[in-house]
């Protein structure tokens, strides 16, 4: 939820033009310009300018200008996110990654730290359908085989192509995005968070580079991994 000013004037303004109510003009804003937790979540380092560009029409430097200027970082992770959809018009995905970016750059955010807690990502294209590869985390036999005695217990999702887990040492979450990339090939985005400093960060991505080169080996009909 965002109480800048500004966008508060553009729900009156909409009131105007429509007859809404105040209430049904802002929660029509919000439903286009309100930050979402995106599948997969924001990256732990910035993407590429060229692909910022291509989505926003901007730089990093010149968001993150934008922003100086603006003033109000104080505000929070939050409110510079919400400013960014509501004044700028940015898409939610990439409200994250600017947000992110830039509390990095300004000293306000350390590597992999997000809200409350730290968080990592680690990426892997394999040459397997994609419900082979969501399978593999889902189905306890099959997990068994290449991360073997994870203890992770699966939690009630109903977004596509998406599982969540709890972890049990250190307590923490998993969530687990497959996307199709083509006939055959999918793309697996292990998201490990509410870890609670950077050094277990740090240990949790270096883990899961090396179980995921471990699912390509068991999902190529490689040797199971032991412990």
């Amino acid at each position: 939820m965002t109480t800048h000013k500004t966008f508060k004037r553009r729900v009156r303004s909409r009131m105007a033009k429509t007859g809404e109510s105040y209430t049904a003009a802002r929660r029509q804003l919000l439903a286009h310009a309100e930050p979402v937790t995106p599948v997969p979540a924001a990256p732990s380092a910035p993407t590429s300018d060229e692909s910022l560009v291509r989505a926003t029409g901007r730089t990093y430097d010149a968001w993150f200008a934008l922003l100086d200027a603006w003033g109000e970082a104080e505000r929070g992770h939050t409110a510079i996110a919400a400013w960014l959809a509501a004044e700028h018009g940015v898409p939610g995905w990439w409200t994250q990654s600017i947000t992110v970016a830039y509390e990095r750059a300004r000293g306000l955010r350390a590597v992999h730290q997000m809200p409350g807690r730290f968080e990592v990502g680690v990426t892997r294209t394999l040459a397997v359908d994609p419900g082979q590869v969501l399978g593999a985390f889902t189905d306890e036999q099959t997990r068994e085989r290449w991360l073997p005695g994870s203890g992770m217990r699966q939690r009630p999702t109903t977004a596509a192509g998406v599982a969540r887990f709890d972890w049990p040492e250190p307590p923490s979450r998993v969530m687990v995005a497959v996307i199709a990339k083509a006939p055959g090939r999918a793309t697996v985005n292990v998201v490990h968070s509410r870890l609670a400093d950077a050094a277990a960060a740090e240990e949790r991505k270096a883990f899961w580079r090396e179980q995921l080169g471990v699912l390509k080996s068991v999902l190529d009909g490689g040797p199971t991994a032991t412990r």
